[in-house]
């Protein structure tokens, strides 16, 4: 019989010696970053870091000046069918909802899962019922978007993500839009995620989803990465000048 060998970090998402240029302005400067299997990492930073930009490079929202990006050891396809596959295996879920506002939120949720991974109606929506419940939105299934609150449009964003049973999902700011008491229940959505072992990459200004959901920090200003490390050692001693100041500008209660 085989050994098994010892159980490692997996690398799913590597970007290596990553560039993005717009004209003469870069983006991103020298970024590599490995984010394993199962981990969560939280990008923050001040506003124009790169950490949108980053975000959006790793299911090629946004092409690449140069450098590599792998996602569970294939290149980023460039276009075509390679690209839709790609973004089916890695879930977004932005700023704002991008919800369909003609389709009902049982619709929206499975859109993606008929169309991209051909299943049965039926069993999409088995599915998406159970999502929907997951993320706490279980009755409101035959509303429109509209119908909803900001944090419940967000949840039912998520739920639309991991209809497609994604390898990694990507958060850009998904709290940033939302009224102050919506906030938690998303991010409580989120901390569930983590806790299940969904592989995370988290664009956020929350510090309290960063210190409590996160295995590491990844603190980027001016389109690089200045320092990572765990959430305990960031907050408490973080090593560049540039996150000691970003710190120190939080707001503490």
């Amino acid at each position: 019989m085989a050994s098994v060998p010892p159980a490692g970090p997996e690398p799913l998402v590597v970007l290596s010696d990553v560039q993005k240029h717009y004209g003469q302005f870069q983006a991103l400067k020298d970024i590599d970053l490995t984010v394993d299997r199962g981990e969560v990492v939280v990008v923050i930073g001040p506003s124009g870091s790169g950490k949108s930009t980053l975000c959006r490079t790793i299911n090629r929202l946004e092409t690449i000046t140069s450098g590599t990006i792998t996602i569970d050891g294939a290149p980023l396809p460039e276009e075509g069918k390679g690209l839709a596959k790609l973004r089916a295996d890695v879930g977004m879920v932005f700023q704002s909802f991008n919800l369909f506002a003609h389709l009902t939120i049982l619709e929206n949720v499975t859109l993606g899962p008929i169309k991209v991974r051909k299943m049965k109606k039926a069993d999409a929506e088995k599915e998406a019922r159970a999502l929907l419940d997951r993320v706490g939105v279980g009755h409101q299934a035959d509303k429109l978007p509209a119908q909803l609150s900001g944090g419940q449009q967000q949840r039912v964003a998520i739920a639309r993500a991991l209809a497609m049973k994604p390898k990694v999902m990507l958060f850009d700011e998904p709290t940033s839009a939302l009224d102050p008491e919506m906030i938690n229940e998303v991010l409580d959505v989120m901390v569930g995620l983590a806790a299940d072992g969904m592989t995370m990459i988290v664009v956020t200004h929350e510090m309290g989803f960063a210190r409590k959901a996160a295995n590491r920090v990844v603190f980027m200003a001016d389109g690089q990465i200045v320092e990572q490390a765990t959430p305990e050692r960031f907050f408490t001693q973080p090593e560049s000048d540039r996150a000691k100041d970003f710190l120190s500008k939080l707001i503490t209660h």
